[in-house]
């Protein structure tokens, strides 16, 4: 999961990738999804597993629990 503020609010991305460095690196050029173009990026979570369609799968509930993600996000904003 990554994080960005833009007008005192905070936006999380999630995704899955086998190269996070890489793939944030995409984001933060403009080169990665439509969502994340034009932003700056910071990696708040991840998690590693032993293959993609677990990987795929803690994604898609990642992306509809957003009790989940606020909780990541408030963790982080916090700092």
């Amino acid at each position: 999961m990554i994080l960005t503020k833009i007008n005192d609010k905070y936006l999380t991305y999630v995704g899955y990738t086998k190269d996070l460095k890489k793939r944030l690196t995409l984001h933060n050029t403009s080169k990665g999804a439509k969502f994340t173009k034009g932003k700056k990026w910071k990696k708040i979570y991840s998690k590693k597993f032993n293959t993609k369609s677990k990987a795929m799968r803690e994604e898609y509930l990642l992306k509809k629990n957003f009790k989940k993600r606020n909780s990541i996000k408030l963790k982080f904003i916090k700092k």
